[in-house]
């Protein structure tokens, strides 16, 4: 078995040097991620200019791309065999609720996934960063499980994991993404050459917390497992707008 490994954190994260780690005896793996880090890059894709792509000391390749590139360049042009399926992260903080618009991680993994690929986005819910061991072995857990009992349909799985030991995690659950509040309003602050520059303002609170979502499982301390799709039709609308246009 051979398992494609990206993240948006960059090649040099801790958090997929752990996801490497847990899966190295399991398949064979290989790690195609970003030079540096690309957070918030989304399913951007790089059309103005190659991509280079080199490899580091430890083996790990690396692209001066998005997470998306450096799956799509992996899976079409360098890769053969291709990959069984592909992981995304360890991500540095959680990817919940709106968050999966944003993220280069969840992205890495949606690109697999449109290249017909089982995915994963693995995220350990916390910016201390203390337990990516404990997000590594769930990673493992739910490989293990899905070369058991393989899932017969396209999958695209959004996983976050408590930033706990291992032990203390209360076990996982299957949900839905929950809701954010509007994110707090930018930034202004002067540079040293007295430019007025924002920054990003954080993201919202939980808005949609309640049972069955993401948000939810967390906050009990349980993995949440997350089946996103692709498809943005607002199917519920259709019958509305073609009244609209009569």
């Amino acid at each position: 078995m051979r398992i494609l490994l990206s993240n948006d954190d960059g090649y040099f994260s801790p958090g997929i040097s752990a996801l490497a780690e847990a899966l190295k005896d399991l398949a064979e793996i290989v790690v195609v991620a970003p030079e540096r880090n690309r957070s918030g890059a989304s399913n951007s894709l790089t059309l103005d200019r190659p991509l280079s792509l080199r490899q580091a000391a430890n083996g790990f390749y690396f692209v001066d791309g998005t997470p998306t590139d450096c799956v799509h360049l992996a899976v079409t042009g360098m890769l053969d065999p291709l990959p069984d399926m592909i992981l995304s992260g360890i991500n540095h903080g959680a990817n919940m609720g709106d968050d999966t618009i944003y993220s280069g991680t969840v992205a890495a993994a949606t690109e697999g996934f449109l290249l017909g690929i089982p995915s994963m986005a693995i995220s350990l819910t916390s910016f201390e960063g203390k337990h990516f061991d404990s997000a590594g072995r769930v990673a493992r857990s739910l490989v293990e499980r899905f070369l058991q009992q393989p899932i017969a349909q396209p999958v695209l799985l959004n996983v976050n994991v408590p930033d706990l030991p291992y032990e203390e995690l209360a076990g996982m659950e299957v949900t839905r993404l929950g809701k954010r509040h509007k994110a707090e309003s930018v930034v202004r602050m002067q540079s040293p050459r007295r430019e007025t520059v924002y920054w990003i303002g954080a993201a919202g609170a939980a808005q949609d917390a309640g049972p069955g979502t993401d948000f939810h499982a967390v906050e009990r301390r349980m993995v949440s497992v997350t089946p996103l799709q692709i498809d943005l039709t607002h199917v519920s609308q259709l019958p509305t707008l073609r009244a609209w246009m009569q």
